[in-house]
C-alpha cells in the first residue's frame, strides 16, 4: 500500500509538472490605441513636390482619426479622411471638390504588422517617432508596374 501511495504521487506529480509545461501562455503584447496618443496633435511636411498638414485626434472607442491634405502651388491637390486601431489604417481619398477617388464601399487598407511604444508598422506604411516633434512615414506606392517607397518626415506644428 505504502508502494502504491508512493508510485502514484510520482505519477500525480509528473502528470502535473508535464501539464504545466504544455501550458502556453499568450505573451505577445496586445494593441492599445491609448499608447500612440503622441501621434495626435497636427503635423505638417513636404511631399509629392507640395506640402501637407496632417492632424490626428485622441482616441475614442478604440479609434483615433485623422484628417491629411496636401497642396501644391498654393492649390489644393487631394484630402484624405484617416481611421487607425488595432487593425491597422483605413483611409478615403478626395479630390478637392469633395469627390471620392475610391468607391462609396471601397477604402485604402494598411493591415496592422508590428508595433512598439514609438512606430505602427502596417503592410506598406510605417509611422516611427522619431522624437514628440518629428515623425518619419515610409509609404509603399505603385505607379504602373514600379512599386517604391516614399520616406518623409512630419513635424509637429
Amino acid at each position: 500500500m505504502k508502494y502504491s501511495v508512493t508510485l502514484l504521487s510520482f505519477i500525480l506529480i509528473g502528470f502535473f509538472f508535464s501539464a504545466s509545461t504544455n501550458i502556453k501562455h499568450d505573451t505577445a503584447p496586445r494593441f492599445d490605441i491609448k499608447n500612440y496618443t503622441w501621434l495626435a496633435g497636427a503635423w505638417e511636411g513636404e511631399i509629392f513636390g507640395g506640402d501637407f498638414e496632417e492632424t490626428w485626434e485622441l482616441p475614442v472607442d478604440g479609434t483615433m482619426m485623422g484628417m491629411f491634405r496636401h497642396s501644391k502651388d498654393d492649390k489644393i491637390v487631394f484630402y484624405e479622411f484617416l481611421l487607425l486601431d488595432e487593425h491597422g489604417m483605413r483611409l478615403k481619398h478626395f479630390n478637392p471638390d469633395l469627390t471620392g477617388w475610391e468607391t462609396k464601399e471601397d477604402m485604402v487598407t494598411f493591415e496592422m504588422i508590428s508595433f512598439t511604444k514609438d512606430k505602427l508598422e502596417m503592410k506598406g506604411l510605417v509611422f516611427e517617432r522619431k522624437s514628440d516633434n518629428e515623425l518619419e512615414v515610409s509609404l509603399r506606392l505603385r505607379q504602373g508596374e514600379e512599386v517604391y517607397t516614399e520616406v518623409f518626415t512630419m513635424r509637429r506644428k
